[in-house]
């Protein structure tokens, strides 16, 4: 019965190795797609060519260096073509020195002459050869270096914010959501411009260059696995398409989404969106309210930029608020949610506060909510 079954199991193992075999090859596959249109982090990076300028000015001055010291000592160096050396003669030999090809014409034959090659002159050989191969290693490993970058990510990502639209809006939503604790490692821009998506990657942002409205693109944001999307193209339709497309691959998260008309606000709710912001009747009304009365329209702005003065915020409800009126807690506490409804303090059904509730409060900069 044994040998019956050792050819089994061996099938067995082989099978699960060619599995395995074959879903490394397409996760491969798909972090070298994915390398051409996401883009990590470049803050604190030099751009490849000034990186390979910058190696070639360490070279250049390891090269001077060394003309400079056989120069000095040339006394001690014989050509044997002439039999003296002169400046020429010491860029020469320096050069066929570094980059150790040793013609063998020109040599030390002075004491000094090759102890300064010994003690100085073979280091910086050894350094200028490490520039050159780190630089040719630098240009043959960046592609893989950047997909196993981003084959981390991938694996790591969840929980996170994907912002589409990296125009005015989405920049403003960032810095807000970074302004409320977010950090940028969990925040994914996609815009199918070139310009802004180099742009958030210089702000140290991943970035997903592509048409949002293309389920292949929000896929290679990890959208499925997206807590909060937040939707600021430049036209309504736009928004429209990529609500349902982000709606259709992740049911769960959170859509916010910015459109310029009100008469489209009832299409994007049908398309998956939780909330709806109209910039150009938001707009309006701090127009009339900054006609009205410019102090509560500063008012407004302040509350609207986090960290500026007064700060309006969402946290859950005390252990010692429980039972107690809105009014009656430290905090200036505006609006209540309970069971995903939205009281305002002056409900006659918001008598206490209960275990459970999300309160939303006003309070100073720099105080905990």
């Amino acid at each position: 019965m044994k040998d019956e079954n050792r050819p089994a199991a061996r099938t067995g193992r082989f099978s699960i190795l060619r599995t395995l075999w074959h879903r490394s090859r397409a996760e491969a596959r798909d972090d070298s797609e994915a390398s051409r249109s996401i883009t990590m982090p470049t803050q604190g990076a030099l751009p490849p060519l000034q990186q390979v300028l910058r190696r070639l000015a360490m070279a250049l001055l390891v090269l001077a260096i060394t003309v400079l010291i056989v120069w000095a000592d040339r006394s001690g160096y014989n050509d044997t073509s002439d039999g003296s050396v002169d400046l020429l003669d010491a860029v020469y030999y320096a050069t066929v020195t570094l980059s150790t090809t040793g013609y063998g014409d020109i040599t030390p034959v002075s004491d000094g002459a090759r102890l300064t090659n010994v003690l100085i002159i073979t280091p910086l050989r050894v350094l200028f050869l490490i520039i050159l191969v780190g630089t040719t290693l630098e240009v043959l490993t960046e592609r893989t270096r950047q997909q196993v970058r981003i084959h981390r990510w991938r694996s790591r990502t969840s929980g996170h914010v994907v912002v589409v639209g990296y125009g005015t809006k989405g920049r403003h939503a960032i810095e807000s959501l970074i302004a409320t604790g977010i950090t940028k490692d969990k925040i994914v821009v996609v815009d199918p411009q070139q310009k802004a998506a180099d742009a958030a990657s210089d702000d140290g942002l991943v970035t997903v260059i592509g048409d949002a409205t293309r389920s292949e693109t929000l896929i290679k944001a990890e959208v499925q696995s997206a807590s909060r999307v937040i939707v600021a193209p430049q036209r309504d339709e736009t928004a429209t398409l990529i609500t349902l497309t982000a709606r259709q691959l992740n049911k769960h998260a959170t859509i916010v989404v910015a459109v310029r008309e009100d008469e489209n606000v009832p299409l994007l709710k049908q398309s998956g969106a939780d909330t709806v912001v109209t910039s150009s009747s938001s707009a309006g009304r701090l127009l009339g309210v900054s006609m009205a009365s410019p102090p509560v329209a500063r008012t407004l702005e302040d509350l609207m930029t986090h960290g500026s003065g007064l700060d309006l915020g969402e946290r859950a409800v005390r252990e010692d608020e429980i039972g107690r009126p809105p009014r009656a807690c430290a905090d200036l506490i505006v609006a209540v949610v309970r069971y995903r409804k939205l009281l305002d303090y002056t409900d006659p059904a918001l008598t206490s506060l209960q275990r459970g509730d999300r309160v939303i409060t006003i309070s100073r900069s720099g105080s905990e909510h």
